[in-house]
């Protein structure tokens, strides 16, 4: 039988009603009920016996009054040995617990059996438990699996501190001291065993070096049931005299493991190894760190022979820290003879067994000579901080209060604990480095500094769920588009961290391009739609396995002449309208498929919006923070953006408080623009004739309407671009023919025809009659292009306009 057999048969009572044979006997000694286990246990089957006396079973020496007799009364119920006789023949001992039981038919007896040896070690496994837990020396816990007390033994109480007649009360996770939260909250992780060893001062207060004190060995695992699921810690822990030096070093070596390299801050790393080091070896220590590690910047392998320390950290056992001739942060300057420069430059430690007014390095320092003659320092030690073949600094150590000198095992064991913190130092500077490419990855990927643009004011927020790297796959983005509009993208990749971001870039860049072309929203989309196809098949290509590449996004464009959001999502939510004299409205836009899956067509929507409505961009992870649950988020969503008339900044700063309570469990980005008009004064338009004849009236409308908007001044390059358009339309296109000038902080000229062929800027040879129209346009412009329409296609300009005109 394996060992998870033998622990199931023996895991219960063995009187236990589901696990013990069961008879019902009247109170004329007749059996009125025979269980199945019952039949097992002696072999004879129910129809057999029921109705046959209860001594039919049983021995001759075991008539009920005899059995009586040996019986204990237990409460309501009595329990002793007897003997059956097994259907084979052959006697079995039983141990049986009998208690009256009242019934509609009358009084009976319900006997529970099983065999005596069961019973004997049920018994004996008790009381092992009971003397473990109550009588042991050795300190028991139950945790819960959220970490709190739910049982405490006498001796563990004792050990930590705690009230006695408390310990078996529940506790709540304050109240579990640090050592025993930390080392189960390491088994219930891993799912392991997890030892440690910890020194106990025999005095609180005293450190190592003043008290012999004791060694404590915890150790926590796991709690299972029958079924492997973890429902706890259990924590053990016993004490035992550290009387072996060996064993203080061990403790020492262990608590640094612990301690040191809690958290990525480098700050805080070197921190921790003083805090190790002092009081418990040494008197003073301090950690000096060259400026290209606080900088994370590249090391060099091997030893250093030059470069500017920096002190990171120092501990003492003063509280003024006398010892320390350089503050925190500033420069530590030693002479080129000393044992720091010879520690960094050979790549090993040094230890000055004495240390006095003599020491022939410090007569260039003294400084440094003065303090140590001051405090009666007799020991000196420097040990190299190098990981993975580089040197990243210098530890100093001193004794002046501890009698005792370093020796040669004081230095293997500081070498030991400075290796171990060496490696986190270096974790440490990693991290700082790939968090500042994270960050300049995502610096360069996102807009800096969102376009002021006369269409609409606008505010983000950009919250990545990866906090420590800073970066996520969502974006946004405001474009300027031409005719005074603008386009507002919110996007997110699917994913976290620095993949999802470079794939993010890619997509932004791919949007931008697309924007410049004025493509409407809904073809758009369709262009993305393939470039991420694209990725999908290169990213696959590159792996062994399938690689999931998708996003989803929403394509908006305002124009502030007509005051018309044209919007097209691929599996985005909904942008949010907030008007100013109705109801948070979410609009119901057609839901296109996320990128990334092909072969679906998108559709675009219009509204009409009043100026001074405030429109918001969102990924869901700002709509699904709340509890998971779309619809509140959606209520929350209405409740933070009502009011539109406050400003931008505070319409986000409550957004975030309102909708993200806590740390988002996905990334989140969100945009938020208020809405502007374009005055009917600042847009003038003309219906031009196909007719040459009709250039030279145009130039006039042109001319009379800039002198209306006080803009002489660039009155000829505006007649020189007017005329090349309109003859090109007249030229080379199809009826109606329009012209449109508006005027906002550039001159913009429009010529529309019902052509879809778009001119293409060339350089004409000399013998050319034509062709020089639009490279004459290109030269006097600030920017020119060509949007597709529904109707045909239109050609602009924009002239930047002198600096009063434009304000």
């Amino acid at each position: 039988m394996g060992l998870r057999e033998l622990a199931d048969k023996h895991a219960g009572d063995p009187f236990g009603i589901t696990s013990a044979a069961v008879a019902l006997v009247d109170v004329h000694g007749l059996i009125r009920y025979w269980s199945r286990t019952a039949e097992d246990l002696l072999g004879y089957p129910a129809s057999s016996v029921l109705g046959q006396p209860v001594t039919s079973v049983l021995t001759k020496e075991c008539a009920p009054p005899t059995a009586l007799c040996a019986a204990q009364r237990i409460q309501d119920a009595w329990e002793g040995l007897i003997t059956a006789r097994h259907r084979a023949g052959h006697p079995v001992e039983l141990a049986v617990r009998v208690c009256p039981v009242q019934a509609e038919q009358g009084e009976f007896c319900l006997a529970m059996a099983c065999e005596a040896s069961d019973a004997r070690r049920w018994k004996l496994d008790q009381a092992v438990v009971r003397g473990l837990l109550e009588e042991s020396p050795i300190g028991i816990a139950v945790l819960d699996d959220e970490l709190r007390f739910q049982w405490v033994n006498q001796a563990l109480a004792a050990m930590e501190g705690l009230q006695a007649h408390r310990a078996a009360a529940p506790r709540g996770p304050e109240q579990v001291p640090s050592a025993v939260d930390w080392q189960a909250r390491q088994a219930l992780i891993s799912g392991r065993l997890t030892p440690a060893v910890e020194h106990v001062p025999s005095t609180p207060g005293l450190s190592r070096r003043n008290s012999q004190g004791h060694l404590r060995l915890r150790s926590s695992f796991p709690l299972r049931d029958i079924d492997g699921k973890t429902l706890g810690v259990c924590h053990t822990a016993v004490d035992f005299t550290a009387q072996d030096r060996g064993r203080e070093r061990l403790a020492l070596v262990n608590e640094a493991a612990q301690r040191i390299g809690t958290t990525l801050e480098l700050d805080r790393t070197v921190q921790e190894l003083a805090e190790v080091l002092v009081p418990e070896f040494a008197d003073f220590a301090a950690i000096d760190l060259f400026q290209g590690v606080l900088a994370a910047q590249y090391l060099a392998p091997g030893p250093v022979t030059g470069g500017t320390l920096q002190r990171a950290a120092h501990r003492s056992v003063r509280e003024e820290v006398p010892e320390a001739v350089v503050p925190i942060g500033g420069p530590a300057v030693y002479p080129s003879k000393s044992p720091q420069r010879r520690c960094l430059t050979t790549g090993r430690p040094i230890l000055d067994t004495v240390l006095d007014p003599t020491t022939w390095w410090l007569a260039d320092d003294p400084k440094r000579l003065s303090k140590i003659v001051g405090l009666g320092v007799h020991t000196h030690m420097v040990v190299p901080l190098r990981a993975r073949g580089s040197t990243m600094g210098v530890v100093t150590l001193l004794r002046w209060e501890n009698p005792n000198p370093f020796d040669e095992d004081d230095l293997l064991l500081v070498e030991e604990v400075v290796a171990r913190a060496a490696v986190c130092v270096d974790n440490a500077r990693r991290f700082v480095r790939e968090h500042n490419a994270a960050l300049a990855l995502q610096t360069s990927l996102l807009p800096p500094v969102l376009p002021d643009h006369c269409a609409v004011e606008v505010a983000y927020r950009y919250l990545p769920t990866d906090a420590e790297a800073g970066v996520g796959g969502d974006w946004f983005d405001v474009i300027p588009l031409s005719g005074a509009r603008v386009a507002l993208v919110v996007g997110d990749v699917v994913g976290h961290g620095i993949h999802a971001a470079a794939s993010m870039g890619r997509l932004r860049a791919a949007v931008q391009t697309l924007a410049d072309m004025d493509l409407p929203p809904d073809e758009l989309l369709a262009h993305v739609d393939d470039l991420v196809l694209r990725l999908a098949d290169e990213a696959e290509a590159a792996t062994d396995g399938p690689v999931v590449i998708g996003a989803t996004c929403v394509y908006a464009v305002y124009d502030p002449i007509s005051r018309k959001l044209n919007v097209a999502r691929a599996g985005h939510p909904t942008p949010a309208i907030a008007h100013l004299s109705e109801p948070v409205e979410l609009p119901d836009i057609p839901a296109g498929p996320p990128l990334g899956l092909g072969g679906l067509p998108f559709e675009s929507a219009e509204i009409e919006l009043e100026e001074g409505s405030v429109v918001a961009l969102y990924t869901d992870g700002l709509i699904e923070a709340s509890d998971r649950d779309v619809d509140v988020g959606f209520e929350r969503l209405c409740f933070a953006l009502a009011h539109p008339d406050r400003p931008l900044e505070e319409i986000c700063d409550t957004m975030v408080r309102i909708l993200l309570p806590g740390h988002p469990h996905d990334d989140v980005a969100f945009l938020v623009a208020r809405t502007r008009a374009l005055a009917p004064v600042r847009v003038a338009s003309w219906e031009v004739p196909a007719d040459p004849q009709a250039v030279h009236e145009a130039r006039d409308n042109a001319a009379r309407q800039l002198a209306a908007w006080g803009l002489e001044c660039i009155a000829f390059t505006t007649e020189l671009i007017v005329s090349e358009l309109v003859t090109n339309a007249i030229t080379h296109a199809c009826g109606p023919i329009s012209l449109r000038l508006i005027h906002e902080r550039a001159l913009i000229c429009e010529v529309s025809d019902a052509s879809n062929t778009s001119p293409h800027l060339r350089r004409a040879h000399s013998t050319d009659e034509g062709g020089r129209g639009l490279f004459l346009i290109a030269q006097v412009a600030q920017r020119w292009g060509t949007r597709y329409t529904a109707t045909g296609k239109t050609i602009w300009t924009e002239q930047a306009l002198p600096g009063d005109a434009a304000r």
